[in-house]
């Protein structure tokens, strides 16, 4: 199971940037998130949550990933959660703000996996 969140780490980075940078594209000319986006960044949500969620699983196993490495997980599902809480208002020029969570995820997701192991 830890081989699998390590190697869908980066998986679940890549679509969280995929999205981000499609999101931003949009935004930067003017134009409506198309429906299938939804699935896009629906899928990039999923598979950021999926590893948090076997983060969490691993941590109850007893695999200890260091403090630094746990906080990034819990930062993510946090503002995944603030996304969801306020997803109404994210609407007002959506393709900029899911963008930009999008690509704060991903940046988080990266520093996720750069501090495996430390602790603060």
């Amino acid at each position: 199971m830890a081989e699998f969140h390590e190697g869908f780490g980066w998986v679940a980075i890549g679509m969280a940037a995929v999205a981000a940078a499609l999101a931003l594209f949009l935004a930067a000319r003017r134009r409506e998130l198309p429906r299938w986006f939804w699935w896009l960044g629906g899928a990039a949500i999923t598979a950021m949550v999926l590893q948090v969620l076997v983060g969490v699983y691993l941590y109850a196993q007893e695999e200890r990933p260091g403090t630094q490495h746990m906080f990034y997980g819990f930062v993510i599902l946090f503002t995944l959660t603030f996304g969801y809480v306020y997803r109404w208002q994210l609407q007002k020029n959506a393709a900029l703000r899911w963008g930009l969570l999008l690509l704060f995820t991903m940046g988080l997701g990266i520093r996720a996996v750069m501090t495996f192991g430390e602790s603060f």
